[in-house]
């Protein structure tokens, strides 16, 4: 009781203890939220919401700030996930591209002192080896009736020796049986064929001329037929040549070098050669070869680029006791290539003309592939799945050679003559294999249209050396010096001048400059390539950084949190609603009770003190005196 004063009570209004619970509810619920250590949100909503408040990524707040109002809401949700659709189709191209492992092509000049080449030169010619000289002599002879046969033309034939007629008619009788065989005919073309032969509308250049292969039990026969009746000639003259030459059983018969008949002089660097720089080997159209600096324990080494500084050979192209029907042209032949690569003549070698001086300068030239994911390319052909028959290093056209070579063998029980004999295999001739003409050009014909797949099976080296060449020419000797030039060469190489225009020629073969280029590949697109641009493409669409994904990870990572712990509820849930063992018609309340926790969450319940104070004076005056409790003021 005051006195002289207003009395206070401690009545709360019912509105301050509604809020003052909410303020107690609500610090209860912090403390417990500080108490965990992992947050999971209690919907899906409230997961959203608080991403798109709270993360970096451009664009997403308006997703939640305009909720209000639901145009500029869709129109914000369609912009959002039009954008992630856009960046994610640049992410494909980004990463196709990538996958697809571009290449840079880096180009570099280099300087330094070169290894010269190797450089084959070849007499253009076959010779008639005295090992054969007899049988070729026969085949000349069935030539000559042929030619005589089919266009009325008396060949003249260089023969060896006529004495011995009568022998020479004996040992041609196996000969002449495989001609027959194989014997060259006529035939008219296709809008022809159903005319008579003696018809007078058929002329002779109606007729496409070729030779009759047929296989062993003759069920089988084509016509290898050529537009051109050289070409025709030679084929079929080379073929039985072969023949001839696969019945030699030591090749060695035909080693017979003649070196200083065919090269007049040699000199590299100012220098002389000798024999200890070249190798020789025979080939069967080009004859006798002549290979220069193979030699891998004393290479040459150019000292300075230019014409003096090379290789320069004078020699001999005049025929003399050669094989016309073989070889139609006059001259030399000359390949230049790698060491310890085999010289294919026909692929990369060149004619030099008699009477010419030929200059070539050559620039190398060296590329090196990236193998792996960027190129099918191979280091040595070890993971090739072809055998290398050379006695060399890798390259596509010994590959290529080696898997033709080995189909021969394997499909026509031997090999073919121009190429390395495998292991346990023999040369074809129709003496020991009948047919093996008609299995070669059938197995020929699949070659070329890639049936055999030689051709994907050979892949390209990853590290080749190249010789760009470029040739000059001019006449030599010159008119006014080659009465001297001719009567020098007579006197120290004895040659016996017959055609002084056609009887040799000289070769010069030297660097253009020190300079080599180099055509080396880099990847296009690195990991750090593909971050970079995948940066800069969320960049450009979110204007966000490394942080902004990890947000979306850990976005997605509370969302299968989420789906995981509601599963995992709903679960617990349709255990606690059919108990195991208990029928599904029973009432009981154990049951019923232990159903009910189950159909919500766990409730929370706050025990409230009331504590009654006295009212104050301002709501006593207007008021008067509570029930509760009465103060008298006298």
């Amino acid at each position: 009781v005051l006195q002289g004063g207003s009395v206070k009570t401690g009545k709360m209004t019912e509105g301050e203890k509604t809020r003052q619970c909410k303020l107690e509810e609500e610090q209860q619920q912090k403390e417990e939220e500080c108490e965990g250590l992992i947050e999971f949100y209690g919907s899906y909503q409230e997961l959203f919401q608080f991403f798109c408040s709270n993360t970096t990524i451009h664009g997403a707040i308006r997703l939640v700030c305009s909720k209000k109002n639901k145009m500029k809401t869709a129109f914000w949700s369609v912009l959002f996930f039009l954008t992630f659709g856009l960046m994610y189709w640049q992410f494909g191209i980004l990463y196709r591209e990538y996958f697809s492992y571009p290449v840079n092509l880096n180009l570099n000049l280099n300087s330094d002192r070169l290894t010269f080449p190797a450089v084959t030169l070849c007499t253009l010619n076959p010779y008639r080896y005295s090992a054969i000289r007899k049988k070729l002599d026969e085949l000349d002879e069935i030539t000559h009736q042929t030619l005589l046969d089919l266009y009325d033309y008396n060949m003249s034939l260089a023969r060896s020796d006529w004495s011995t007629l009568s022998t020479r008619k004996r040992s041609s009788r196996s000969l002449l049986h495989h001609v027959q065989r194989h014997p060259l005919r006529r035939q008219k073309r296709d809008n022809l064929v159903n005319l008579p032969e003696n018809s007078p509308s058929v002329d002779k250049n109606d007729w496409k001329i070729g030779f009759v292969l047929c296989s062993e039990n003759n069920k089988d026969c084509f016509h290898q037929a050529y537009s051109s009746g050289v070409d025709a000639v030679r084929e079929w003259y080379s073929f039985h040549y072969i023949n001839i030459l696969a019945q030699m059983p030591d090749a060695k018969a035909l080693d017979e070098s003649d070196f200083e008949n065919f090269i007049y002089a040699c000199r590299f660097n100012e220098a002389t050669c000798d024999k200890a720089n070249y190798t020789h080997f025979h080939h069967p159209l080009y004859g006798n070869c002549y290979t220069f600096n193979d030699n891998s324990s004393s290479l040459w080494t150019s000292s300075l680029p230019g014409i003096n500084n090379g290789l320069s050979l004078v020699v001999r192209t005049e025929q003399n006791d050669f094989i016309p029907l073989l070889s139609t042209v006059t001259g030399a032949r000359v390949m230049v290539h790698d060491q310890n690569e085999p010289a294919f003549m026909d692929d990369g070698g060149f004619n030099v003309r008699p009477g010419i001086e030929t200059s070539i300068s050559m620039r190398k030239e060296m590329t090196v592939r990236l193998g792996g994911s960027y190129s099918d390319c191979t280091e040595d052909g070890s993971d090739v799945p072809v055998q290398n028959l050379y006695s060399s290093r890798y390259t596509e056209q010994v590959c290529i050679r080696s898997c033709f070579q080995l189909n021969m063998v394997e499909r026509c029980g031997c090999a073919y003559y121009f190429y390395p004999l495998p292991a346990g295999a023999q040369y074809c001739d129709y003496t020991k294999h009948v047919a093996w003409g008609y299995c070669y050009y059938k197995l020929l014909a699949e070659f070329k249209a890639d049936v055999l797949g030689c051709f994907h099976k050979c892949r390209k080296p990853c590290k080749m050396t190249e010789y760009q060449l470029s040739a000059g020419y001019s006449r030599w000797p010159s008119a006014v010096s080659e009465d001297w030039v001719f009567y020098m060469l007579s006197q120290q190489n004895k040659y016996n001048i017959t055609s002084k225009r056609n009887g040799v020629a000289k070769v010069n073969i030297f660097f253009e400059e020190w300079n080599y280029k180099t055509n080396g590949e880099s990847p296009a697109f690195t990991v750090v390539t593909l971050l970079s641009q995948l940066g800069n493409q969320w960049s450009l669409w979110f204007g966000s950084s490394v942080l902004s994904v990890m947000e979306l990870a850990e976005l997605i990572l509370d969302f299968i949190a989420i789906t995981f712990i509601l599963a995992l509820r709903w679960f617990r849930s349709r255990q606690q609603l059919s108990p195991p063992g208990s029928p599904p018609n029973s009432h009981n309340n154990t049951t019923f009770q232990d159903e009910v926790p189950g159909l919500s969450a766990p409730h929370r319940f706050t025990v409230e003190a009331v504590v009654t104070m006295l009212p104050s004076y301002n709501s006593l005056e207007p008021h008067g005196l509570s029930r509760d409790g009465e103060v008298g003021h006298e």
